[in-house]
């Protein structure tokens, strides 16, 4: 369901087993093609997962309890990974689970587990892992990059409707899926590779999101040696220590802080550095597996 996360969670030492459809529809991609997967993350047709020795059943979301069991013909152990910050009525949104206690419902970040009634779920949190791109920021471009997949269906969500005043002040690139009808560059799912070593020659991420978990692509970002500009929402006050970019509630002042590293290489290098150490203590790949090596032994 989620790429960026995926990426981290199947470099464990672990076989990964990912159901394949024909047509790759949305229950069955298999392998991801824009990511370079390790060799025991495997694609298994779904007609053929009844005969795979599986241990452990990872959910996210609800339909795929009913289909877990129709595929493998059997219950196995499970736990079921939220990505998403409720939606709706979000002080009342109770999550799918919450009226079920054998399935460990795993948050990845504390302001899901937070602001979900979980009910009677037994809740963990293991926080994001990414793998470390390397110190790729250069900075070269007094440009501000923004990852955003979906950027005219998720607009509000995704903080896209506010990328104009953004760009009044520095020039924006917006990488992502299906960037497509906006004039501040367009980019078609490049593999991560190349988005990443595209993204760090620009001298300051821009995070324009209202609304998400956590977006992986802020963390990623940061790995980089990126200076982050944000919107104080969600989990984002949490990821990214004062020392390591600006963050608020008031677009103007957004604003200005991008015009700011944009017209300093130097500020905008040292709050990079800050940002890629942040970055690295918490959001590390080893700590990230291990949180999950110690939740699977509990399964």
């Amino acid at each position: 369901m989620h790429g960026s996360w995926t990426d981290a969670f199947v470099r464990g030492g672990h076989d990964y087993v990912l159901p394949l459809l024909p047509g790759r529809g949305p229950d069955g991609r298999g392998r991801a093609r824009t990511y370079d997967w390790p060799a025991n993350a495997r694609e298994v047709p779904w007609d053929r997962l009844r005969g795979e020795p599986l241990d452990v059943v990872v959910y996210q979301r609800p339909e795929e309890l009913e289909l877990a069991r129709d595929w493998l013909g059997r219950d196995l152990p499970g736990v079921y990974v939220e990505h998403n910050t409720p939606a709706g009525d979000v002080p009342r949104t109770r999550h799918p689970l919450a009226g079920r206690d054998d399935i460990t419902l795993v948050h990845v970040t504390h302001f899901n587990e937070l602001f979900y009634d979980n009910g009677r779920a037994p809740t963990r949190v293991i926080e994001h892992g990414v793998p470390d791109p390397g110190p790729l920021y250069t900075g070269e471009l007094p440009r501000a990059g923004v990852v955003v997949n979906e950027p005219v269906r998720r607009a509000r969500v995704a903080g896209t409707d506010l990328l104009p005043r953004f760009a009044a002040e520095v020039p924006l690139d917006v990488f992502g899926m299906r960037v497509t009808g906006l004039p501040y560059g367009t980019y078609e799912d490049p593999p991560r590779h190349v988005m990443h070593a595209e993204l760090a020659r620009r001298r300051v991420y821009l995070h324009p999101y209202r609304w998400t978990s956590l977006g992986l692509a802020l963390v990623e970002a940061m790995t980089l040696g990126m200076p982050v500009v944000a919107l104080a929402a969600t989990e984002a006050v949490e990821a990214v220590p004062p020392e390591a970019g600006v963050l608020s509630t008031r677009v103007d002042t957004l604003v200005r802080a991008l015009g700011e590293f944009a017209g300093d290489p130097e500020h905008a290098a040292r709050a990079g550095k800050a940002a890629r150490a942040a970055a690295l203590a918490r959001y590390g790949l080893d700590r990230f597996l291990a949180d999950w090596d110690r939740l699977f032994d509990q399964v």
